[in-house]
């Protein structure tokens, strides 16, 4: 008795989206993301804005601080 095999959309879609995500690798080099959204400069990120004050702080106030707390 042969074995009936039958390709469904849902496995054609899967193997023409891993296809094409191949393929987008090999050509940039690693993977790319089409959805990600663009976020604007303008609109304020507290999270951001804090850990950029944190980076361009120099290290000896906050060695200085700890001594005269400690």
């Amino acid at each position: 008795m042969k074995n009936k095999f039958k390709i469904t959309r849902a496995d054609y879609l899967k193997a023409a989206r891993k296809a094409r995500r191949e393929e987008e690798i090999a050509e940039h080099l690693r993977p790319v993301n089409i959805n990600r959204i663009h976020k604007s400069k303008k609109v304020y990120n507290r999270k951001k804005n804090k850990a950029d004050l944190k980076k361009d702080l120099p290290c000896f106030i906050a060695f200085c601080e700890w001594q005269v707390a400690g």
